[in-house]
């Protein structure tokens, strides 16, 4: 661009590389203009630069020129919108250069630089470009807001590191310090094969750069995302799609009021940020985009403050309390919550070992913690407060407290006569069960599935089939086959499972029990199942990217760790396989069929020989006679998230050569060679997060070892996929070894529908032969988990 030169409406100008275009846009679902450039040939609209990124245009007829002094002034009619203000300086051009870095040079020396958009830092960090003292990487407000936001990435120079500072400049990360290659904390700079990281440290200027190995032919650019993480992206040129290599804070949570006002942040949930009882998202739009700083607002206006006050207070535990708040001492907590209703500011507060606190105003960086802090107590009109008999808990001051406890326990006993009579009459009609459940007749199920005319799927414990209920919603019903219980003791297991809720576990609608005939009512995802997303051979089939896979994989061990270790009692799933982990609609997976093994009374041996699982699923100690522990689970996971990984299935009957019958054992040595890649489905083209593979594989090496010692626990596996431990290469199993000697002679077990003919020797040959391949090893698994945090939670919660 040349000095009188101007830009305007359509016009663009390009770079000679053609990568990067400048000009007027606007962003996705907005009706605002913005001049800025972006990158040309990647079908995602990707913005490298904003001019007036806080002083958007109504449209796109404002000019931008090169003046005579040396600047670059955007304006609209009279008004300028957006200047370089730089001190007068007669210039040459303006010119886009092929690394993104827009230059103004001066006339009477065409090298120097009088202005240039790298010395003033976006919320895109790109090559060559120096993050120096007093500059910052500041996140967009908004997905389609470029105003700055909350965040920023910035230099601190008497630590010589990189920090993440939040809303009201609180410090939430460190990147650690740095040891002439890397910085401490962010072991994934060492991955050198695509860019070069550069720290220039004098007594008078420091800076941070980094550049793309000439080697490579990569476009990189780290980007200060709107939810508070730095985030470091690749376009590979075979898709032209961005991936993300890493991300850091790795913990979604670390970042300061991440969730916004009112909002809490749980890692065990695939929407980290949720509102408190009493309050909803105060911007749709951003929530729904994974964007939560907004927060949070009231459904209902507080009342007026003082003893007249109606408001009560919502009890919440088993969280961090908020930042911020005042102590004062106090005899009781119930002078604790006299002192917050007398003061109209007063939202929340908390009392313990004679202390009272006081928040006043927002409520901010609640989440999980550990150990427990004391109750917190959040301020809410009467009519949201949870009332009694509800899930939520809470509490009402005052008389109007007692007097609904009191017609509740009349109504609660009334309600009892009036079912103890009611039962048998409504036995064969749909009605409620304890756990929301739906009774429903056979009757009911026949119709809702047309005589169970359309067959999903079905396994060991029975066949499934699609219905309409009769509200109009879709359902999956499983008809159970071989159950020895009685209707008793299945309607008490039944509401038992009902109970059990968790975002990454299939939800239990109802159920009918009739003479002989037992029936589970699911609700119906149409996603169907993963081995039918993973395995299809159908042209045009689609595929699953890396990152729908990967979230499905810690999502599946999400929902185990759940039945594992935060039901009342452990459930053993003990049939952990791609056809029992269901996909809805946003490819969030729920595991299914938990609590059926108890539900058929404990007699496995008769679903042995009928199980999926039985292809190479199903760990020694099942196959040896050992009793079963939730280790099984694990084993079974570690065989799944392989195929999650290959995107094939673990044993191949028809395999070309022997060597690749049983795909874990090849695995297995990938593995122990470091050389992860290897395993990723063919189909992905290499495309795919390096780092989360290398944890996928390492994980799964673990999960499939002969000593159910040597395996994980569940929460050891979540800890890991989410990128907060840190595992050795695992050994390869010695049973998979003799496969790798032995693969022509070892037989294993199929279903009787797809069990290949062969003339191999009897399936109890089989077993007798995996047991004695089947090794103990002395090293118990937990010892090799080595925490990249001082503390960590690592349990799972419920939704």
């Amino acid at each position: 661009m040349a000095v009188g030169e101007t830009l305007t409406g359509t016009q663009t100008k390009v770079s000679p590389n053609g990568v990067f275009k400048l000009g007027f846009f606007q962003l996705d679902g907005t009706q605002k203009w913005y001049a800025g450039f972006w990158y040309a040939k990647v079908p995602e609209q990707t913005v490298a630069w904003v001019f007036n990124a806080a002083n958007p245009l109504q449209n796109n007829s404002a000019i931008l020129n090169l003046t005579e002094n040396g600047n670059l002034v955007l304006s609209s009619g009279r008004s300028v919108i957006w200047s370089t203000n730089v001190t007068a300086q007669p210039a040459s051009s303006a010119t886009l250069t092929n690394k993104g870095n827009l230059v103004v040079y001066a006339a009477k020396n065409n090298s120097e630089i009088i202005w240039q958009s790298f010395d003033h830092p976006g919320n895109t960090w790109l090559p060559g470009m120096k993050i120096a003292s007093g500059q910052r990487l500041t996140a967009w407000k908004s997905p389609w807001d470029p105003t700055p936001g909350l965040y920023n990435l910035q230099l601190d120079e008497a630590n010589d590191q990189f920090i993440l500072v939040g809303r009201n400049s609180v410090k939430y990360w460190e990147s650690g310090n740095w040891n002439g290659q890397i910085f401490s904390k962010v072991p994934e700079m060492t991955q050198g094969f695509m860019y070069v990281f550069s720290y220039f440290n004098s007594t008078t200027y420091k800076y941070f750069t980094y550049n793309v190995k000439p080697t490579s032919t990569s476009v990189s650019r780290f980007v200060m995302s709107e939810s508070g993480d730095i985030k470091v992206y690749s376009l590979l040129s075979n898709t032209n799609k961005w991936t993300m290599f890493w991300a850091q804070p790795r913990d979604q949570c670390q970042v300061y009021a991440v969730c916004g006002s009112y909002g809490t942040c749980k890692n065990v949930n695939v929407q980290f940020c949720t509102c408190l009882d009493g309050f909803a998202p105060k911007d749709n739009r951003a929530w729904s985009s994974q964007e939560w700083s907004s927060g949070c607002v009231r459904n209902t206006p507080l009342d007026s403050c003082g003893n007249s006050s109606t408001d009560g207070f919502s009890e919440l535990t088993g969280e961090s309390l908020p930042a911020g708040g005042v102590s004062t001492a106090s005899v009781s907590t119930d002078e604790c919550r006299a002192s917050c209703l007398k003061n109209c500011s007063c939202t929340a507060y908390s009392y313990g070992s004679n202390l009272c606190k006081l928040w006043f105003g927002d409520l901010f960086n609640l989440g999980d913690t550990l150990p427990a802090s004391d109750p917190l107590f959040v301020r809410l009109a009467a009519v949201d407060v949870p009332t009694a008999g509800s899930n939520k808990k809470g509490t009402v001051t005052g008389v109007v407290a007692g007097s609904i406890g009191g017609v509740a326990a009349l109504l609660a006993i009334g309600l009892v006569i009036f079912l103890c009579v009611r039962r048998r009459r409504s036995m064969l009609k749909s009605s409620e069960y304890p756990g929301s459940l739906t009774v429903y007749s056979y009757r009911e199920l026949q119709i809702a599935t047309k005589n169970f005319s359309e067959r999903l799927g079905g396994g060991g414990f029975g066949s499934v089939f699609k219905g309409t209920l009769a509200d109009k919603t879709l359902a999956a019903v499983k008809k159970l086959e071989g159950v020895s219980q009685g209707e008793k003791q299945f309607r008490m297991e039944v509401s038992t499972i009902g109970t059990i809720q968790h975002v990454n576990l299939i939800r239990l609608k109802g159920f009918c029990s009739e003479g002989s005939s037992r029936l589970l009512v699911y609700e119906y995802l149409h996603n169907g199942s993963l081995d039918k997303l993973l395995f299809s051979k159908a042209e045009g089939a689609p595929v699953l990217d890396w990152n729908t896979r990967f979230g499905i994989a810690l999502g599946t061990a999400r929902g185990i760790l759940y039945l594992h270790e935060k039901c009342r009692d452990c459930i053993i799933h003990c049939d952990i396989k791609p056809e029992n982990i269901l996909i809805d609609s946003e490819f969030c997976p729920k595991v299914a069929d938990f609590g059926l093994a108890k539900l058929m009374g404990r007699e496995f041996s008769h679903v042995l020989t009928t199980m999926r699982g039985t292809r190479g699923y199903l760990a020694p100690e099942w196959i040896s006679g050992l009793a079963i522990t939730p280790k099984a689970d694990v084993y079974s996971f570690g065989m799944t998230l392989l195929e999650i990984i290959a995107g094939r299935r673990n044993m191949e009957a028809n395999a070309a050569e022997a060597s690749q019958l049983f795909f874990p054992t090849w695995a297995a040595t990938q593995i122990s060679q470091e050389n992860t890649m290897a395993l990723l489905d063919k189909k992905l083209n290499n495309d795919a997060d390096a780092e989360q593979l290398k944890r996928a594989a390492i994980v799964g090496g673990w999960c499939i070892q002969d000593d159910e010692d040597a395996r994980p626990s569940m929460s050891q596996v979540v800890q890991v996929l989410q990128g907060i431990g840190d595992l050795p290469v695992p050994p390869i199993p010695r049973s998979l070894q003799a496969l790798v000697a032995k693969a022509n002679s070892l037989v294993f077990y199929w279903d009787k529908e797809t069990a290949p003919r062969s003339n191999t020797s009897s399936s109890r040959g089989s077993k007798s032969a995996t047991a004695n391949n089947s090794s103990r090893t002395s090293e118990n698994f937990s010892n090799s988990v080595t925490s990249r945090e001082s503390s960590h939670n690592g349990s799972d919660t419920a939704t």
